[in-house]
């Protein structure tokens, strides 16, 4: 794999320091008349392979900086610099497409992109995701995860809240006891830990020569589509990865309310949550199973299958097909959050030749009370 400008820097400056140390074990070697003439032979052939090395590669890097100024001169010339663009926002889509286009081209972004997405790169190697772009990725996606309309999703570092709102000078205003005997088992902050995963944008040469706007448009839906997938696997997983458990609704130690039906053991479910979470219920299930209720509760009457998803249940609903076991409770008790540093790489698919824009992020899902959730489970037939 083709390196980057700075990590052929890197390289040079590793090399240059080994040089100099085999130089001086060298000088010394011959002057020492207890010295075998093998090890100063073995120093001398370690010489001459380590300049080579540092030929080479002061070769590459020297060739890569001319390319990649010469390419940058006659952007400026042909009015493609950021500098040229007035309007705010375009500016924003042209700083991205370059990202994207100099990351998967192994060539360095220029300062200026980094500034226009929020981030002073002054090293010339970062590899931190610019604020803008990891907004709108991590934050801000625009692909369906319908936790994402009742969660809460935060991009802060090292992130501790409390689990309540609000407190009173005494503890006594908790009317639930299941709550109170959570908050006493385990405390009433929670810390958020970092958690990685990898997101793939799979970018071919046509769209990485296209326009500006199509190309970021591509990249950052096909990002937003895997931070969505992530976020529902771990929430609505039955076998999550190891240190991963606390994410998911069926593996945090959650109640399960269980009946003959999947109707009346959500009703159920409602029921057993304390009020203080009941009104601001919302029951997340399949699409298959809320029709098989209806089925069985319209008989025969059409009127039903038009029916508010709230009008049937008595709780607004949000349909996912990863929602396997519904989950019933207050939402604003699930909260996703990510680290700020998230990192950006290439790679490519040597199967098909498609270039890789990657993401590395790091996140992490509290629930925050599992008193405010209940898992609506059918009672298996005797």
């Amino acid at each position: 794999m083709s390196k980057t400008l700075f990590e052929l820097k890197q390289n040079i400056h590793t090399l240059g320091q080994q040089l100099q140390k085999v130089e001086t074990d060298l000088a010394e070697k011959a002057i020492d008349p207890k010295a075998e003439m093998d090890e100063i032979k073995a120093l001398q052939k370690s010489k001459e392979d380590l300049q080579m090395r540092f030929d080479i590669t002061k070769k590459q890097h020297d060739d890569m900086e001319a390319e990649q100024k010469a390419a940058l001169q006659a952007s400026m010339k042909n009015g493609a610099g950021l500098g040229n663009v007035a309007d705010p926002k375009q500016r924003v889509i042209k700083a991205k497409a370059e990202l994207i286009r100099s990351t998967i081209r192994t060539q360095a972004v220029s300062s200026d992109v980094f500034q226009a997405l929020g981030d002073n790169d002054t090293t010339g190697g970062n590899k931190f995701l610019p604020k803008t772009v990891s907004t709108d990725i991590l934050v801000e996606p625009t692909v369906k995860n319908p936790l994402r309309n009742r969660s809460t999703v935060t991009q802060i570092t090292n992130l501790e809240i409390p689990k309540l709102t609000f407190t009173l000078d005494d503890d006594d205003f908790i009317n639930d006891t299941e709550t109170a005997k959570e908050l006493k088992a385990t405390g009433d902050v929670v810390s958020f830990g970092r958690h990685k995963f990898k997101v793939f944008a799979s970018v071919s040469e046509t769209v990485l020569n296209g326009s500006d706007a199509n190309l970021v448009s591509y990249v950052e839906n096909a990002l937003q589509s895997g931070v969505a997938a992530k976020e529902k696997k771990v929430a609505f997983t039955k076998t999550p990865k190891a240190g991963e458990e606390h994410m998911s609704f069926y593996k945090a130690g959650i109640t399960e309310v269980s009946a003959e039906s999947k109707y009346k053991a959500i009703k159920a479910a409602i029921a057993a949550l304390h009020e203080d979470y009941r009104e601001k219920t919302v029951i997340y299930m399949t699409y298959l199973d809320y029709m098989d209720i209806i089925e069985i509760l319209a008989n025969n009457n059409t009127s039903l299958y038009t029916a508010p998803p709230e009008q049937v249940l008595g709780k607004p609903v949000e349909f996912s097909d990863s929602a396997v076991d519904p989950v019933v409770g207050d939402f604003s008790y699930s909260h996703f959050n990510y680290d700020l540093a998230a990192l950006y790489d290439r790679d490519k698919d040597i199967k098909t030749g498609m270039e890789q824009f990657v993401v590395t992020a790091w996140m992490d899902h509290q629930i925050k009370l599992k008193s405010a959730f209940r898992i609506a489970k059918v009672t298996p037939a005797p």
